[in-house]
C-alpha cells in the first residue's frame, strides 16, 4: 500500500500563524530527521484526517511530496483537539 501525501512548505511559524492555517482547514506540520534540517510544511486537514483513521497509515512509510521533491516519512507524533474532531499538529521522521 503506498499512501502520498502532497505538502507546502510554511515560512510563517508561531501560534498566531497555525490558528490562521486550521481556521483555513489547513494543518502546520514538521518533518525532521534523516540528517537534514526541519522543514515547517502545511497539509490539507481532511485528507489528513481521514488518513490518520487509517491504521496502516500510522505504521507504514509515506511518500510526501513538499514543494515537488519526494521524501519517504513515518509519522512521529500527532495531537488532536481535546473535544474537536480536529488534528491540531503532526509530525514527521524522515525513514
Amino acid at each position: 500500500m503506498s499512501i502520498e501525501l502532497t505538502a507546502e512548505k510554511r515560512e510563517e511559524s508561531g501560534t498566531s500563524a497555525s490558528r490562521r492555517l486550521r481556521h483555513a482547514g489547513k494543518l502546520p506540520a514538521v518533518v525532521y530527521g534523516g540528517g537534514k534540517d526541519a522543514v515547517s510544511i502545511t497539509l490539507d486537514h481532511n485528507t489528513l484526517y481521514y488518513a490518520l483513521k487509517n491504521e496502516a497509515f500510522h505504521n507504514s512509510v509515506l511518500e510526501m511530496v513538499i514543494d515537488g521533491q519526494k521524501e519517504q516519512v513515518k509519522v512521529a507524533a500527532f495531537q488532536m483537539h481535546p473535544y474537536k474532531q480536529q488534528v491540531m499538529h503532526i509530525d514527521f521522521s524522515r525513514a
